[in-house]
């Protein structure tokens, strides 16, 4: 037992790191771990009619948790005895820094890929990321799904989710990242790593729901951020600071300009009202 955890720890660091190298490419690492990553299907749908089960025992579409808020979708099998875990932490981290809400702002789907996990497992997981939460109300839109080999290989090639089952450690290699979809279930955004800022994610979801989520500052903040896909973070958007801080230039050279003509108006003004009066002046002399 300790040896096929250590082993399926080894197998999940190897993994995580191999992700910002493009593993496929590295002839050093195992065969296994060739095979592993995340290609990126953005702005392609999900099969929203594949079927699964939820952590109640009960077959459900995924095409359910769709319509009307955008859903933050995570692979992650729950006997995982490492990654899949610290990625959940790390999202529930996130979550909590963004002020937005599951059940009100969008919903999180959790489905595993080993067809060996059960609803049972799935309804104690549930338990634990819920009690993380801290928000008993959003039992009501966070579910964790169990499902058959083809359609958890359905799901996995439509967003492009590659991993490997090791037999001899009986666990499976797999990247760290999650999703986020449109309430239609099309792909908006990846995020890597098992860290997700709440700035982040924010922004994600704001766009994902096609700006029906969120605030003006929001808006705000999309403009000055931009979503580097190759990084799977949203980092500064440097020609967007460039040129709104051309148009704050030219404003301000504009404002000027006015207030300099105000100026010589009135200047002009008061030297013909002077000339006027002194004229009248002479007049009357």
């Amino acid at each position: 037992m300790i040896r096929r955890t250590v082993t399926a720890c080894v197998l999940s660091g190897l993994v995580l790191a191999s992700a910002a190298r493009r593993a496929s490419a590295d002839p050093a690492l195992p065969a296994l771990l060739k095979s592993v990553g995340i290609d990126q299907r953005l702005n392609e749908s999900i099969p929203l009619d594949v079927t699964f089960h939820d952590e109640d025992g009960r077959e459900v579409k995924l095409g359910d948790y769709f319509g009307s808020k955008p859903v933050v979708l995570v692979m992650a099998y729950f006997r995982c005895p490492m990654l899949c875990t610290q990625v959940l932490n790390g999202l529930v981290e996130g979550l909590r820094e963004t002020e937005l809400t599951i059940g009100k702002d969008f919903r999180v789907l959790t489905v595993s890929f080993d067809p060996s996990d059960s609803p049972k497992m799935a309804a104690a997981k549930k338990a634990n990321y819920i009690r993380a939460y801290a928000d008993p109300q959003a039992a009501a839109d966070w579910h964790f799904l169990t499902g058959t080999q083809p359609s958890i290989d359905r799901l996995a090639e439509s967003i492009g989710f590659r991993y490997a089952y090791d037999a001899e450690s009986d666990q499976y290699a797999h990247a760290a990242g999650i999703v986020l979809l449109t309430p239609a279930g099309r792909i908006s955004r990846y995020f890597y790593d098992v860290h997700y800022s709440g700035r982040d994610l924010r922004l994600g979801l704001v766009e994902a729901s096609q700006n029906r989520i969120g605030t003006a500052i929001d808006q705000v903040l999309l403009f000055c951020f931009h979503y580097d896909p190759t990084a799977g973070r949203y980092g500064a958007a440097v020609m967007n600071f460039v040129r709104a801080g051309g148009v704050l230039t030219v404003i301000c050279l504009g404002v000027m300009f006015a207030a300099l003509m105000r100026g010589e108006r009135r200047r002009r003004s008061l030297l013909s009202a002077a000339a006027g009066a002194h004229a009248n002046g002479e007049v009357a002399g």
